[in-house]
């Protein structure tokens, strides 16, 4: 008798796709990520914005001129207080201009500061430092000593000498507190060159016959840049800071430039009888460099992997 088998064959099982590993984040996308999670850097950057754009529409923005006299309306307090008058919110100087629209013309003036500043001490101290850094030895001797004899000075101090040499004004205090800040971005950028000569990448580029200018700017350079970005972004509150003392000894901008140091120098007197007009310059500088320094403060976090939380 036959039987029949009644034994199925097994069901085929289903083959398992693995899903597309997901695309990293966009680099931009993932620095912002970080960025944002300090909310102090954040709101230093908004400051800034609007610090910049008061700077490019101050002409459109500020109500009065900046050196515009009205000699009927000396020390008149800001609108809020009694005697107070619309036409000047926050008042007017001692020969009668608008404390609003120096404020804001004021802030061009500083990121202007900052900018120059800035831009001449990190071309040369990243210039410096990159040389100290590759080819060590008696060229790395001569430039740090010279930047530790720089150090030495008191950073004030210093910028008067230079100013006393080349005469007050705007242009001279920009000079000066190049030359200030220029030891912090040498020694900084000799050090992170030290760290990154000792790579693998670079001893690649040379195997493969890169010339010594291609090694220091296309490979070594590069990889430095991010400690630079977070020190010139510190750098800016100095310059402004140094801008201000300058000018408040008088060796900065001259009257009648509306900048907040010279400012702050020319209300001295008032202090007691006006406190406005020396109130709102101060306040101005203090905002600014605390809006420079905790967007610097974010920008380490974002920039250094060690930090990165």
């Amino acid at each position: 008798m036959n039987t029949t088998d009644t034994t199925q064959a097994p069901a085929p099982q289903a083959i398992s796709i693995p899903k597309a590993a997901s695309a990293p984040p966009h680099p931009l996308r993932e620095f912002w990520g970080y960025f944002s999670q300090n909310r102090g850097a954040v709101i230093g950057l908004v400051v800034i914005i609007a610090m910049v754009l008061m700077a490019l529409f101050a002409d459109i923005i500020a109500p009065h001129s900046p050196i515009e006299q009205f000699r009927q309306s000396t020390l008149v307090p800001p609108v809020w207080q009694a005697g107070g008058s619309s036409q000047f919110l926050l008042g007017t100087d001692p020969v009668g201009r608008d404390m609003l629209s120096r404020l804001i013309h004021g802030v061009r003036l500083s990121l202007l500061i900052g900018l120059v500043s800035i831009s001449l001490s990190l071309t040369t101290g990243v210039l410096l430092g990159l040389l100290a850094g590759y080819f060590r030895g008696m060229v790395e001797i001569a430039i740090m000593r010279l930047m530790d004899i720089m150090l030495a000075l008191p950073s004030l101090l210093l910028a008067i000498a230079v100013v006393a040499i080349l005469g007050p004004g705007l242009m001279n205090a920009m000079y000066a507190i190049a030359v200030v800040m220029l030891p912090h971005y040498a020694r900084q950028t000799r050090a992170a060159v030290i760290g990154e000569m000792s790579r693998d990448y670079v001893s690649a580029s040379r195997i493969a016959g890169a010339g010594t200018l291609r090694i220091m700017f296309n490979c070594v350079l590069p990889n430095c840049l991010a400690p630079l970005i977070v020190q010139a972004t510190l750098g800016f509150s100095s310059a402004i800071l140094d801008a201000a003392a300058l000018g408040f000894l008088g060796m900065g901008a001259q009257p009648p430039t509306p900048e907040w140091g010279s400012m702050l120098a020319s209300a001295m007197e008032f202090i007691q009888s006006a406190w406005w007009v020396v109130a709102f310059p101060g306040l101005a500088i203090l905002i600014s460099v605390l809006a420079f320094n905790l967007m610097g403060d974010g920008l380490r976090d974002a920039l250094d992997p060690k930090l990165k939380r």
